[in-house]
């Protein structure tokens, strides 16, 4: 099957089964197959994502995973009536998922003030967390941290490289999520948490496994929730345009 949507036109297509979502094979696939474009991705159809729902399970893979939050979303609420800050979310959310579909993330969650990419090299490639950090960077610069007037909405950004649980959990009669658990997961969400606005907090297994040259990287020591030792990251800003 594979082989045979690989000729269909055209790309983006699914990069697991070669589906196309663009011209007249997009067309034949969605009448024949009802394969679309996946919600955590335009580089997922919906069959492949409905089969891993079906099967629920997973693996412990090696990825890179970015965690971005609105930096003081509890001030900014206050200002501001709730539809405008709905608005403001909404934005945020919008250019977010854009950064991280262009960037071949799945994006795991949009909720609350705060929006979850996973790249795994299997789907983005061997340069996965390079991407991760570049991703990280657009996304300070589409939310207006490299604009000297300041950004239109503040952001922090956390990213971190490591073997998680990826795969499908809950129940097959009830709600299943497409998630990644453990460990490196919930380093990356805290140090999105310490980053302030405008900061990339980048670990250093991840900068190792993305091959930065952290010479000229302001190094910080962390004090991690349920970490006995600190934890040494680096931090990255997008310059001023």
């Amino acid at each position: 099957m594979r082989e045979f949507l690989r000729h269909l036109p055209r790309d983006p297509r699914c990069k697991f089964c070669n589906a196309p979502f663009k011209g007249f094979g997009a067309t034949l696939v969605q009448l024949v197959f009802n394969k679309r474009p996946s919600q955590y991705s335009t580089r997922l159809c919906t069959v492949c994502e409905n089969f891993a729902r079906e099967h629920l399970g997973g693996a412990e893979v090696e990825m890179a995973m970015l965690f971005a939050d609105v930096r003081g979303s509890t001030p900014l609420a206050e200002r501001m009536r709730a539809s405008e800050f709905s608005q403001l979310i909404n934005r945020f959310y919008q250019l977010a998922a854009q950064v991280l579909i262009q960037s071949d993330a799945l994006i795991e969650k949009l909720i609350g003030d705060s929006v979850t990419g996973l790249y795994f090299p299997g789907f983005v490639g061997p340069d996965y967390v390079q991407q991760a950090i570049e991703a990280a960077h657009d996304l300070l610069r589409v939310t207006g941290h490299a604009d000297l007037k300041g950004p239109w909405i503040p952001v922090g950004v956390g990213v971190h490289s490591g073997i998680a649980f990826a795969g499908a959990v809950g129940s097959k009669d009830g709600v299943t999520e497409f998630t990644a658990l453990g460990d490196a997961v919930n380093l990356a969400a805290r140090l999105a948490s310490h980053a302030g606005a405008g900061e990339i907090i980048v670990s250093e297994d991840a900068c190792t496994a993305a091959r930065l040259d952290t010479r000229s990287l302001e190094q910080r020591q962390l004090s991690l929730k349920g970490r006995s030792e600190p934890t040494s990251v680096r931090v990255i800003r997008v310059a001023p345009r």
